[in-house]
């Protein structure tokens, strides 16, 4: 398989040289978890003391991470990345609430994103967070099989409502719908909505994807049962296949309630169960389709010699690589000079209602030192290419 990761004039052409050297400096921040800490802290103590900070973050981290402030204003980003054959998944990144209002402006947000991006072929995806449409803790006392009382029926009545509006208005434009996964503990109530979804809507094609995090050790089993329940009521699946962003907060609070833990035991086990599933969705493709979201470089050569050994074609619609926005340019953009279909998650939404996802982006690459590392390496390497 050729090594096409190594190429960093690909990689960061649409960077300029001061869009590189913010790069460069914020990886370098980021790589330091003591400051990362600290820099958390003041941001967090700034935006609630409502000090003028909004416009330095804006010139920095959010200008790196995410799109803009509304969908408009990421349109220079979609652009800029569809010249060069990346698509974008515009993703509203205001964070779950407690309280209903935020839930139905959510799904108007998200309704309002499928009327924008349909017809635009740079935007074929839109995405949303089940938390997004319901509170954690109603998707949870669900998940653990509690019954609920009749005002929390009602509720998740709601609940069940946004998600069916939202998935019939994309089976309607014919647009791609991306359902995130969340933390174990609410996850099969979300799984058992999303499939009924499935079942309406995916019988033609996938239309509806949920999301498979495979540092979970019991995913296979739920994806081959899925599989099996698909085939046999009809319904195509479409499954986005990530690692999972929620390690430390399974394993703390498995330890705290003294449950087994449903993270694999190692990051070995854990990258054999993320290709498992990728293995598995190339073998029934027939029956599925696959939204591959990876930083990892060896699963996504793994994933194109599959396709290659099986004479799948690299533009085939059922098989997607996507990367997040800021992060891994050198996989995302070298895979669409490949003629790969690669999306990537543009986060977007008013700077102070962002924050609490760009401190997670920071801390997650914090905890992840090999992805700070290379991401170091490849911006340094193409500093000194174009001698900056």
């Amino acid at each position: 398989m050729e090594q096409i990761f190594e190429d960093t004039a690909t990689a960061f052409s649409l960077k300029t040289d001061s869009e590189l050297e913010r790069a460069y400096f914020l990886f370098k921040m980021i790589a330091n978890e003591p400051l990362v800490r600290i820099g958390t802290a003041m941001t967090n103590f700034a935006i609630k003391a409502n000090l003028p900070v909004e416009g330095l973050i804006r010139a920095t981290v959010f200008d790196h991470f995410c799109g803009g402030v509304n969908e408009m204003d990421c349109m220079p980003v979609v652009d800029k990345m569809w010249s060069r054959g990346v698509c974008s998944v515009l993703d509203y990144s205001v964070e779950g609430e407690d309280s209903e209002d935020p839930l139905d402006d959510t799904l108007n947000k998200v309704l309002h994103v499928l009327d924008f991006v349909k017809e635009k072929a740079a935007i074929p995806f839109a995405v949303f967070k089940p938390t997004g449409y319901g509170r954690f803790e109603l998707f949870n006392k669900l998940s653990a099989g509690a019954s609920l009382s009749e005002a929390e029926q009602k509720e998740w009545e709601r609940v069940v409502h946004r998600f069916d509006m939202t998935c019939k208005k994309a089976y309607d434009l014919d647009v791609a719908l991306l359902i995130d996964a969340e933390e174990s503990w609410m996850q099969a109530a979300a799984d058992e909505l999303v499939e009924q979804m499935m079942r309406k809507y995916n019988v033609n094609k996938a239309v509806v994807f949920n999301t498979l995090q495979m540092y979970r050790w019991d995913r296979m089993e739920y994806l081959i049962g899925l599989h099996e329940r698909a085939k046999a009521d009809g319904f195509k699946i479409g499954m986005k296949v990530v690692r999972g962003a929620y390690m430390e907060k399974e394993n703390d609070r498995a330890k705290e309630k003294g449950y087994t833990t449903p993270i694999c035991a190692s990051k070995k086990e854990t990258d054999l169960n993320f290709d498992a599933a990728i293995s598995y969705m190339l073998t029934n493709l027939d029956d599925m389709s696959l939204f591959a979201g990876t930083h990892n470089e060896e699963s996504s050569y793994a994933l194109m010699q599959m396709m290659q050994s099986q004479n799948i074609k690299n533009n085939d619609p059922r098989i997607w690589f996507g990367q997040l926005y800021g992060m891994s340019d050198h996989i995302s953009f070298n895979l669409a000079d490949k003629g790969f279909n690669v999306a990537k998650y543009l986060p977007f939404g008013p700077v102070k209602d962002v924050m609490p996802y760009l401190i997670r982006r920071a801390e997650e690459n914090t905890s992840v030192a090999g992805q700070t590392t290379r991401e170091l390496s490849l911006l340094k390497k193409e500093r000194k290419r174009r001698k900056i």
